[in-house]
């Protein structure tokens, strides 16, 4: 009994080993096991922050080189918390760490844009809009300059009821792409004025040469059956002030060309100022209406002008010529003012029709008239223009209505040397 009993408990003890190992042995299994899963969760959470990290490099990287600044707008406070601020030195907005209120953001935009921008930020906070785009100028303290920025925002985070809780935005200086668009746009601008220029010019030299061209094409089919030596003289005369003004149309065509394409260069050479605009007078006397005098007035006996002859004719030659046109009474004196400074003021006075304000800004541009019944092609005082800047001067006019005109051709009197 005793050696039954002595048995019994050997054998419990050698169950209760055998369980223990059992059990240490599961417990070593789970715990290989569970090592193992964690190892792998580990070496997953690893692998998922180093990409993490990665692409928080990359988009750095990103936001570096577009000079991008990133923020966060809390929709209650009303405050932009920056969180990167990449953008270049002309920006003279400090994003503090602790963040700006919307309110003073919005005092340093241009009064112009402000209200704008106010406006789009607080719809957005509101949830009245998902996103908002806007572009403005901000102002540079202490100067009146300012510089453009462009802004995206949108909401990411709403609460229960629908409201924004939480909205994230980038902001960009974009005054070189604005330079650019200005450039476009005057770029496309003069694109448009050229081919304006250039219907215009089509329209009024078809115009212009067609009438003269007419009446040549006219006149001449008419001589063979003229038995009169009278008329015969008379459509001849006809024929050739009509062959004189086509000639001058294509002339002023050719002479405001060749200077703007550079191709006409300036032949300098000295004369008698005095002796040219007298020349100048005796050409037009002969075409003066009845009962208007022409006369000169020179600031000097003589005065030696250097500049290109050829031009300096043909401004006078249009001035003259415009004067005869619309002068029908009373006089037109040509003369000059004493040198000053260098330069000498040489003038075409008449007592015509005059010129309104209105039109007096005008006058200078190509194929503008006053009068659309009186010859020519609207090209003479654009030429005179030309001519004188060409020659390092200008034209001015003083008129009034029904009192007269006046131009001033302003020229140094020594030319400094060629230009086209």
């Amino acid at each position: 009994m005793q050696l039954f009993a002595i048995s019994l408990k050997s054998d419990n003890s050698e169950i209760f080993v055998w369980g223990l190992l059992a059990v240490l042995f599961v417990f070593f299994v789970w715990s290989l096991f569970h090592q193992r899963k964690t190892g792998k969760q580990l070496r997953f959470e690893l692998e998922q922050l180093g990409k993490l990290n990665e692409n928080n490099v990359e988009a750095e990287f990103v936001l570096r080189a577009m000079k991008l600044i990133t923020w966060h707008l809390d929709p209650k406070t009303m405050i932009i918390i920056f969180d990167n601020d990449f953008r270049d030195k002309r920006s003279k907005m400090t994003s503090f760490t602790d963040g700006l209120s919307v309110s003073i953001i919005v005092s340093n935009i241009h009064p112009q844009d402000a209200e704008r921008v106010d406006k789009a930020l607080s719809d957005l906070c509101a949830g009245i809009t998902e996103n908002c785009h806007e572009e403005y100028r901000v102002l540079i303290p202490h100067s009146d300059k300012c510089y453009w920025e462009e802004s995206y925002a949108t909401v990411v985070e709403r609460d229960v009821e629908g409201k924004p809780t939480s909205i994230v935005g980038t902001t960009q200086i974009i005054d070189d792409r604005k330079l650019m668009e200005a450039e476009l746009i005057a770029a496309r601008n003069n694109a448009e004025e050229s081919n304006r220029m250039k219907s215009a010019f089509i329209a009024h030299m078809s115009h212009e040469i067609r009438t003269p061209l007419n009446a040549i094409v006219g006149f001449t089919s008419l001589l063979p059956d003229i038995t009169s030596d009278e008329e015969r003289r008379g459509l001849l005369d006809l024929i050739s002030d009509n062959s004189q003004k086509l000639l001058n149309i294509i002339n002023d065509v050719v002479n405001i060309s060749s200077i703007e394409s550079g191709q006409a260069q300036i032949q300098l050479s000295s004369f008698d100022l005095n002796q040219v605009l007298a020349e100048q007078v005796e050409r037009f006397r002969n075409e003066l209406k009845p009962g208007v005098e022409l006369k000169t007035e020179f600031g000097s006996e003589a005065l030696l002008l250097t500049t290109d002859l050829n031009r300096f004719n043909e401004i006078f030659k249009h001035l003259l010529s415009n004067a005869v046109k619309f002068t029908a009474q009373g006089s037109i004196v040509v003369g000059y003012d004493a040198p000053k400074d260098g330069r000498v003021t040489a003038w075409v006075s008449d007592t015509g029709i005059g010129i309104a304000e209105e039109n007096r800004k005008r006058i200078f541009e190509r194929f503008f008239k006053i009068d659309e019944f009186v010859p020519g092609a609207g090209l003479g005082l654009s030429i005179c223009q030309t001519m004188a800047n060409s020659l390092g001067g200008s034209v001015t006019v003083e008129s009034k209505p029904g009192q007269g005109s006046k131009f001033m051709v302003e020229i140094p009197i020594q030319e400094s040397g060629a230009r086209s």
